[in-house]
């Protein structure tokens, strides 16, 4: 299945739901969180969710036949904040990831080049920018927010 595509996403919940069931009835996790294929899981002991690893690779194994990836599995403390769709969700405030801070603005400068080349109309660049704002306004991000408007806002005045 495409990556972002609508029934990608509708066909991982419903395939998954078969781990919200073991996680929550199984394992009794509280603080489990899910989105498509993306899970966390939140314990204040370190050797506990060490623990799960095998459990849950386990399981996804023999009853999904799915593997976690291996390069995106971590456990870490609260204080470092939990990397997470893009964001980095800390104790009192949310931040966006630095890696999608960096892939957002070489996105925006391509597009404004297409932009400039007529390879793209102003229209959609603007639709661009504006999910990119959307994005950060579920995070502590107003300077970077003021950034991509000012930066990148197409000039919407009439001539005149």
């Amino acid at each position: 299945m495409p990556i972002g595509n609508l029934t990608s996403q509708i066909f991982a919940n419903i395939y998954l739901n078969e781990l919200d069931q073991f996680v929550k009835h199984r394992l009794r996790l509280k603080h489990y969180f899910r989105y498509a294929d993306d899970f966390v899981i939140v314990h204040n002991d370190f050797d506990y969710l060490a623990g799960l690893i095998p459990v849950l690779r386990n399981f996804l194994n023999q009853e999904l036949c799915l593997e976690l990836h291996p390069n995106k599995l971590s456990i870490r403390p609260l204080r470092q904040g939990i990397d997470f769709l893009g964001y980095v969700i800390l104790p009192h405030h949310i931040a966006l990831r630095t890696k999608t801070k960096r892939r957002m603005f070489k996105k925006l400068f391509q597009k404004q080049n297409l932009v400039r080349r007529e390879l793209l109309d102003e229209e959609s660049f603007r639709q661009t920018i504006q999910s990119y704002l959307g994005l950060l306004s579920h995070c502590r991000a107003y300077d970077l927010s003021m950034t991509v408007e000012n930066n990148f806002g197409i000039n919407q005045k009439e001539p005149g």
